[in-house]
């Protein structure tokens, strides 16, 4: 029976992949992968021998045609990114949008992702949260900044490490200085660290040391608006 899986893959440390991920890659006709040569350790590793294509930013609108009509036509596919799960902050959103429009069947696998342990590792309430994934990188970024200046809840953030510097900045003069940010790095590697402190602490944290790898800032709501309600 044809279906699309979407099925998370580990964000650093491999043990992270379930069984059933393991089980679904194997079994389903193909693979699309966001970089067929970074995913290409993983089924390496796993000793995952079925066909994999590339399904990234760059062609996704080309490719989603040919994927719609090959499950049309009875095959299975899974589609994995480089890390965590598809279509958070990574491909999958159009073409899952477009297995719906063709009421074609969807399955999304539980796994890793990396917001959530970054999140639980903040120690900054977990109740209510917004994911804001990455912030523009110009255009529209201060009107953004202004409105999230006034969030209540915990603010999820993806960064790079070269922008890192600039977005903590940005959080000191849009939220201010003494606001609770945490600053999560290289989630389940060997170099796996997580910095928490106002946004001036950890400015100058990272000043002093340049971070490196894939980085999650989880960011508190503004306590004072809670406080007037």
């Amino acid at each position: 029976m044809s279906k699309l899986y979407l099925v998370p893959t580990p964000i650093g440390n491999l043990e992270d992949i379930t069984l059933r991920a393991i089980r679904v890659l194997k079994e389903v006709d193909f693979i699309l992968a966001e970089d067929t040569r970074t995913s290409g350790k993983l089924l390496k590793h796993f000793e995952i021998a079925t066909p994999m294509y590339s399904h990234h930013m760059h062609n996704e609108h080309k490719s989603i045609e040919g994927v719609v009509n090959r499950l049309k036509n009875g095959e299975t596919c899974a589609l994995i990114s480089d890390a965590g799960t598809p279509a958070i902050s990574d491909p999958g959103f159009l073409l899952t949008r477009a297995c719906v429009q063709h009421q074609l069947e969807i399955e999304c696998l539980p796994g890793a992702t990396a917001f959530v342990p970054a999140l639980v590792n903040s120690g900054l309430p977990n109740d209510k949260f917004v994911f804001e994934g990455f912030l523009p990188v110009k255009k529209g970024r201060q009107t953004r900044l202004k409105l999230l200046a006034e969030e209540t809840r915990t603010m999820i953030f993806y960064e790079s490490p070269h922008k890192l510097l600039k977005t903590l900045t940005h959080f000191v003069e849009y939220f201010g200085a003494d606001r609770q940010v945490s600053v999560s790095r290289e989630l389940t590697k060997l170099f796996e660290e997580t910095i928490r402190g106002t946004a001036t602490e950890v400015l100058a944290y990272y000043t002093n040391k340049p971070p490196k790898g894939e980085i999650v800032v989880v960011v508190e709501g503004n306590k004072i608006i809670i406080q007037k309600k």
